[in-house]
């Protein structure tokens, strides 16, 4: 894989990481969450935001991990200061911004 195909796989990766705690409401979707509040009102239980943060937090290592591995794959990984990691991070959250809108900023008919 070239560099330019590795950077995209990366990028787009991220945007679908970054949007999967606010399109579902499985655990990485795969865990069902289930809330003890939840049981016996009829309705299905729903995430709470600090769940979809932690979730988020996860995701953006695992992102992160796979970016390093295939910079290790095409050649010498670059050591990264705080200032990367703080930049990648905010870049996360800000993919994220359509499923926070999607989730909590939609009107509901």
């Amino acid at each position: 894989m070239d560099i330019g195909a590795a950077a995209w796989l990366v990028i787009l990766l991220a945007l679908v990481l970054a949007n999967l705690p606010f399109f579902n409401e499985r655990v990485f979707a795969l865990l069902p969450f289930a809330f003890s509040a939840a049981h016996g009102t009829g309705q299905a239980p729903s995430k709470p935001f600090l769940v979809r943060l932690l979730e988020l937090a996860v995701l953006y290592f695992a992102v992160g991990g796979i970016g390093r591995a295939l910079e290790g794959r095409i050649g010498t990984v670059f050591p990264q200061t705080w200032e990367f990691y703080a930049i990648s991070a905010c870049m996360f959250i800000v993919l994220a911004f359509p499923g926070f809108v999607v989730r909590y900023l939609r009107k509901r008919h």
